[in-house]
């Protein structure tokens, strides 16, 4: 019996002891920390109060209600998201920093000569959050009561009539440079500095045409100011289902539908991919975050890995096409 308690004690010494060496081994411990263990930088490459921005404060808090760890947004906006794609990519690949992705990413690749880090090889794509169209809109007082209407004044009138976008190299002046090209219309592309220098001179009628997103336009659509004559995706909205396509009004093949996507620095791990996207698939399909989308002009959607590089990739080839065929400047 002494001997068996004598076992039994060394036995339990020697555990405790084992323990005890394991517990202070660089490296080793009892329990591996679960991801996330720490809030997660949620680094967006656009100002505060934008569709982007205002697109990811509400994923942000939708994940970090699942995940129990809080998202935070860093808004880093430069040109190109140079600035947060650089900062981004230079990251832990612990899943502790995401970022935001765009059709504005893609672009970006055709547009500037070299940029600092590459979007499609220094990063992983987790899962699109959201999808929305532009709206080709008009002054109420002008005689265009369809995009047809604008297509026909142009082909009768040719190098007179103009269409508004802001900023050379934006989604917006691109998407005007593609109807231009597929509607085989001579039409003049001008560019103004920010959405309120373009809604003006839509309204004095120094442009015939405009083309900017619904949330930008949405006031001046509902006050009667603006007149909205089709939206730039292959299929009607949910916010304007009234309203034609493009395509409808006679611009065949024309489809141009901006998104936002969550990617991370190449190296995360498929666990935390596979762990983030399951989540996203979740809080997209809820029906209070479609709600809150919806509202600023956003599909809430969530997709796998695969879609969002597919979605990526698709748009690097095809607008760097329309940058070259426009013979824009690279910067």
């Amino acid at each position: 019996m002494a001997n068996h308690l004598g076992l039994t004690r060394r036995s339990t010494l020697q555990a405790l002891g084992t323990a005890a060496a394991t517990a202070v081994l660089p490296g080793v411990s009892f329990a591996q920390a679960k991801w996330p263990n720490d809030p997660i930088k949620f680094v967006v490459p656009f100002g505060a109060g934008g569709v982007g921005d205002i697109t990811a404060r509400i994923a942000a808090e939708k994940i970090g209600d699942k995940l129990g760890q809080r998202l935070y947004i860093e808004n880093q906006p430069a040109a190109g998201g140079i600035t947060a794609g650089r900062s981004v990519a230079s990251s832990a690949p612990d899943g502790n920093t995401v970022t935001l992705f765009s059709n504005g990413t893609a672009i970006s690749v055709g547009l500037f000569k070299q940029l600092p880090f590459d979007p499609v090889k220094q990063f992983r794509p987790v899962s699109t959050i959201s999808f929305f169209d532009f709206i080709f809109v008009t002054a109420a007082d002008q005689p265009y009561k369809t995009l047809g209407d604008v297509l026909t004044a142009a082909r009768a009138k040719p190098g007179q009539l103009n269409i508004g976008t802001i900023a050379v190299g934006s989604t917006q002046h691109l998407s005007a440079e593609l109807f231009k090209s597929q509607a085989n219309v001579d039409i003049r592309v001008v560019n103004f500095r920010t959405t309120p220098d373009l809604m003006l001179a839509v309204m004095r009628k120094d442009v015939d045409l405009i083309v900017d997103s619904y949330a930008s336009l949405k006031t001046n659509i509902e006050d009667g100011s603006l007149r909205a004559l089709a939206t730039s995706s292959g299929a009607r909205s949910q916010w304007l289902p009234n309203l034609p396509t493009a395509q409808e009004a006679g611009v065949p093949n024309f489809d141009v539908l901006s998104w936002n996507a969550i990617f991370v620095p190449a190296g995360v791990s498929d666990e935390i991919v596979n762990k983030l996207n399951g989540i996203m698939r979740e809080v997209m399909a809820e029906d209070d975050t479609k709600k809150r989308m919806l509202q600023i002009g956003v599909e809430a959607r969530a997709g796998t890995p695969e879609e969002a590089l597919k979605r990526l990739t698709d748009d690097i080839a095809r607008w760097t096409a329309v940058i070259d065929k426009a013979g824009i400047e690279k910067r």
